[in-house]
């Protein structure tokens, strides 16, 4: 069993926060001495899932549902699945704009390198924008693709 004062820490969460989780029903279970909570492991288990929901832009109130299915038993098997699919999505969308953003700043480290190294742009401006060394031109391309198609 742990003090909240010890989840803060280990989960860099204000007590505060771990307070409003509790007050949210998001820890249906846990165990109080004295009016003093007591986590548990499956306190501690539950908020790294809720870590994990909220930092991929899970609303709380989505996550509290989550934690009611929990709550339900297996009937809410498949729901929980298809929150976590949804989620999955989000978040694979968001790493392909991060893999763009990537590459343009791959290609601008490489653009800049060359312009230091050149003491202008001259040379790189007339390569650009297909004339670019191969794995450079991979970069670039990639930089400006659109990712809509989904």
């Amino acid at each position: 069993m742990f003090t909240i004062g010890q989840v803060s820490k280990m989960f860099h969460l204000p007590i505060s926060t771990l307070r409003y989780y509790d007050k949210e029903g998001l820890f249906p279970n846990i165990q109080r001495a004295s009016g003093i909570r007591k986590f548990s492991d499956a306190e501690i288990e539950a908020l790294h899932v809720i870590d994990c929901l909220k930092s991929s832009g899970m609303e709380i109130k989505d996550i509290k549902q989550f934690m009611e299915w929990c709550q339900e038993g297996p009937s809410t098997y498949l729901k929980r699945k298809e929150m976590f699919e949804r989620q999955k999505k989000v978040l694979e969308k968001e790493l392909q704009e991060l893999e763009k953003h990537m590459a343009m700043i791959q290609f601008k480290c490489w653009y800049y390198e060359q312009a230091i190294t050149d003491g202008n742009e001259d040379r790189i401006k007339e390569m650009m924008p297909e004339h670019l060394p191969e794995e450079i031109q991979t970069l670039y391309n990639r930089s400006r693709d659109s990712h809509e198609a989904d």
